[in-house]
């Protein structure tokens, strides 16, 4: 088998356009990805486990969050839900 060398010539600025429109691709495909899955986030609903393994916090703590309405619950029987999309929301907005 023979190795064989390619040389194109590509002007700089055809180079430049190339690197371009790849990264205007990938960054539709990312954007589009993110939405799919932000519209996800906005549905799912975590348990209170899962909230506290999110948080970092011990059981108690999102008892006693509930208590101070730090979170909005949702209550279906006697199982205690959150959605994702608020949880995060809560976050962010007690850093600024």
């Amino acid at each position: 088998m023979e190795n064989s060398i390619q040389f194109i010539s590509v002007t700089p600025q055809d180079l430049a356009n190339l690197i371009s429109e790849s990264v205007k691709v990938h960054l539709e495909q990312l954007s589009i990805n993110l939405q799919s899955k932000s519209s996800k986030d906005e549905t799912e609903f975590l348990t209170r486990k899962q909230t506290a393994e999110l948080f970092g916090v011990s059981l108690a703590t999102i008892h006693d969050w509930n208590n101070n309405k730090s979170l909005k619950p949702y209550k279906m029987g006697n199982r205690t839900y959150y959605r994702r999309s608020e949880l995060l929301e809560t976050l962010y907005s007690s850093n600024t």
